[in-house]
């Protein structure tokens, strides 16, 4: 709590491009963001993750897609557009689980990616923390068979979740 808190202090007392640059960490929508840096001070964590929730729905889909391109596809490293070094490296622990996984495996989840991606038109979101790549596929499978308009509240939900993981994760770390 206490590394939260000083975290919070530096967060709160950054310039205002910094503190996007932060937020960006987070989510890869530029105006979810921006968004977050106007809104400081935040008085505490919870009223961080209030704010955060509450910019995030009020977005139109283009800027939930725009977070969506700061992902790597499941099973990948690499996202679709340029992140910071500190959100490749969040990737890349919230989805350690594929990393064990086997070569059929992969061959599959990259198949599954690759359809999900043809019929929704951005890639598979999920908060891939603590999942198995079995459990990632499962998921995958099931929400290949949801329509768009819904797919994409799940997405947004999903890409939510992951947010709020790395606020927690951006407060801990910048020091």
């Amino acid at each position: 709590m206490v590394k939260e808190d000083e975290g919070l202090r530096r967060l709160n007392s950054l310039a205002a491009n910094d503190a996007t640059t932060e937020f960006l960490k987070c989510c890869g929508s530029k105006e979810w963001a921006r968004r977050m840096a106007t809104e400081r001070p935040f008085a505490g964590f919870d009223e961080l993750l209030d704010s955060a929730s509450q910019i995030w729905w009020s977005l139109p889909p283009p800027d939930w897609l725009e977070a969506f391109d700061s992902h790597p596809k499941i099973g990948e490293k690499k996202a679709a557009s340029a992140v910071a070094s500190d959100a490749q490296k969040w990737s890349e622990d919230e989805q350690s689980a594929v990393r064990n996984t086997g070569q059929q495996t992969m061959l599959r989840l990259a198949e599954l990616n690759r359809m999900y991606e043809e019929k929704f038109g951005y890639i598979f979101i999920v908060c891939a923390s603590g999942k198995s790549s079995e459990e990632m596929m499962a998921i995958l499978r099931e929400r290949l068979g949801n329509s768009p308009d819904q797919e994409l509240q799940l997405a947004a939900a999903e890409q939510a979740k992951i947010t709020q993981l790395r606020l927690g994760k951006l407060l801990v770390s910048s020091q």
